[in-house]
């Protein structure tokens, strides 16, 4: 029976709520939220819809909807059945059973600092954490015993103790199991360790170095320079885990996203120190843009699993409901919660490192063994070829209205990017911006060498630029005569976004269907991403070469170190040329004369 959407929606109310779209076998596929109900339910039949949102309309059978008295009470249960129902359109992140955080128990006289999952802190002693991750607690662990020498044994190990172990020998440990040290110095140990993993080692430090003072004073030079060495690795700990010396609580959360691939990093930030990272691959099932993806991820971290939620919350994209989810975390936390994606200082350098971590997370996804197996399997039956390809090479054209071209190559295997044999091609003796001549004379010279047998052939050789580059490619081919290499050119769709790619077989009258979900279509994509990416970076290398030694150079009197330390001090040839004579005079190595030389040359 098919859905009747017109009739449906003619009784839909226009208040925010919460919908759940049904199957024929009443199974929930999507649930959603909405400010106005019927604005959003609407835009699923009337509007133009990808292709994977459209395969799920088309499974439709029932919308059910609940309505409540305010987007953010819309907000909070959506993620509540998301939770419960776990619908398969739905961005879904791992719930995890239990968090780890770092125990202290307070049934025993010598605790020990443990590792410990929980679902939740229990009245058995002191829970710090939750931590993001596993490891996170226990470099913690590791690093809090070698300062403070706390033991790591079991109690039923320690109970029968007649002598100290091996952690004592290495000093790791202070031996209270043969009353080595008192319990009242144990304990005070065990509080200066859980105050430093609270954030407060600089209060710890400020302690140490009084009794280190003390100690002094009193000639017991022993002690003083035992908490000497832990001041010194207190302060090393320091520079390690604060991003300069600020302090704050911050979630940042980092999307990186390619064909086919997905990569979240969530990096957690408590009092100015990296607790450590956990990282997120979800499907995205109805190829939402990025910014409608981390909004799904963001309020689904919070709202359909108990994380403390920080002071801030940061993103690597602006999310498109950021005043809702910043309203309903206040509520939550019962305290002020940010919400923001444009930052400075310092939380501008957590964002670049959250986003560093996620393209790493997603460079190891996409160089995933497995996958890259399962891509050039796809890619074999889309072509038709009797065995699987074995090396892809693909080549791009980068410049500045005619500056500096640049020709790159790079090459994939069964092993993914083989940056070894990448290569980049000066581009000299053509007319500025043709990108045609470009693209002939890098092939030329690469199709010589393979055609010498200097070179590796590769199977499918892929060109970027549409039909123009690809007719040029095949005209390089027949000149040169070589065969047994098959012509692949990739033309950017209209609006330039990635599945919307023309693809073309040989020949520009020859087009390759593929569908927008194809793991082919994902390895051409990816390859020739990384062509484009290598092929800006030889250019602007090159730009930026021709730029710093074309003008310096032609002055008398200005070498290679002097033109050096002209672009060390003023941070670029831009800043030479905005300098004044007494600013180049106080460059090193540069008088008044060669100043004034140095500022005519550059300014007239």
């Amino acid at each position: 029976m098919t859905f009747d959407a017109k009739q449906f929606l003619s009784s839909v109310s226009t208040s925010p709520g919460v919908y759940r779209m049904l199957d024929e076998e009443q199974n929930t596929l999507y649930v959603g939220k909405a400010k106005r109900l019927k604005a959003r339910l609407a835009s699923y039949f009337r509007g133009q819809l990808n292709t994977k949102t459209q395969a799920m309309v088309a499974r439709i059978a029932d919308i059910q909807i609940t309505v409540t008295r305010s987007e953010t009470e819309a907000l909070l249960l959506e993620q509540t059945l998301i939770k419960e129902l776990r619908p398969p359109y739905n961005i879904l992140l791992r719930d995890d059973k239990s968090y780890p955080f770092v125990f202290v128990t307070d049934r025993h006289p010598y605790p020990a600092l443990e590792y410990k999952r929980a679902r939740q802190r229990r009245d058995d002693g002191r829970y710090l954490g939750p931590y993001p991750s596993s490891g996170a607690v226990k470099e913690s662990l590791t690093l809090m015993q070698k300062i403070f020498r706390i033991r790591n044994c079991e109690d039923s190990v320690f109970a029968h103790r007649s002598r100290p172990c091996l952690q004592y020998q290495i000093q790791r440990c202070s031996a209270p199991c043969v009353d080595y040290i008192s319990e009242e110095e144990y304990r005070r140990d065990v509080e200066h360790a859980v105050m430093c993993l609270e954030g407060k080692s600089e209060h710890v430090t400020q302690l140490l170095t009084q009794e280190m003072e003390v100690a002094s004073q009193a000639l017991n030079f022993e002690e003083a320079a035992r908490l000497r060495d832990q001041i010194q690795q207190l302060r090393q700990l320091q520079q390690r885990q604060f991003v300069d010396n600020e302090s704050g609580d911050a979630d940042v959360f980092a999307l990186a996203q390619r064909p086919g691939a997905l990569g979240i990093s969530i990096l957690s930030v408590r009092d100015g120190r990296l607790l450590g990272a956990r990282h997120h691959t979800p499907k995205n099932d109805l190829d939402l843009p990025p910014e409608m993806l981390l909004t799904e991820v963001v309020s689904q971290y919070y709202f359909g699993q108990p994380h403390n939620v920080p002071g801030e919350v940061i993103t690597s994209l602006p999310l498109e409901d950021s005043t809702l989810i910043a309203d309903a975390l206040s509520q939550q936390a019962g305290k002020k919660v940010r919400v923001a994606s444009q930052v400075r200082g310092h939380r501008a350098q957590w964002q670049h490192l959250a986003m560093t971590n996620a393209e790493q997370q997603l460079a190891s996804q996409l160089a995933n063994k497995t996958q890259l197996t399962q891509r050039f399997e796809a890619l074999q039956k889309a072509l038709g070829l009797e065995k699987l390809p074995e090396r892809l090479e693909c080549f791009d054209i980068s410049h500045s209205q005619g500056e500096a071209t640049v020709a790159s190559c790079v090459v994939f295997d069964h092993q993914g990017p083989r940056k070894s044999d990448y290569r980049h091609f000066r581009i000299e003796g053509i007319a500025a911006g043709d990108d045609y001549a470009a693209m002939q004379q890098a092939l030329t010279r690469r199709l010589k060498r393979v055609k010498s047998g200097e070179a590796v052939a590769p199977d499918i050789l892929i060109v970027d630029g549409g039909k123009g580059q690809l007719n040029m490619a095949r005209g390089v081919l027949n000149d040169l005569s070589v065969t047994n290499i098959i012509l692949l050119g990739v033309a950017k769709g209209t609006t330039r976004k990635a599945g919307l790619e023309t693809l073309f077989l040989e020949t520009s009258d020859n087009p390759l269907p593929l569908d927008p979900a194809s793991p082919a279509l994902h390895l051409i994509q990816h390859i020739r991403d990384e062509s484009h990416r290598f092929a800006i970076a030889g250019h602007r290398a090159a730009r930026d070469k021709a730029r710093r030694t074309s003008t310096l150079q032609d002055i008398p009197g200005i070498g290679p170190k002097r033109r050096r330390e002209l672009l060390r001090f003023f941070g670029g040839l831009q800043g030479v040329q905005k300098a004044s004579r007494d600013e180049l005079a106080r460059v090193p190595g540069i008088n008044a004369a060669l100043a004034e030389s140095i500022y005519t040359a550059l300014n007239g």
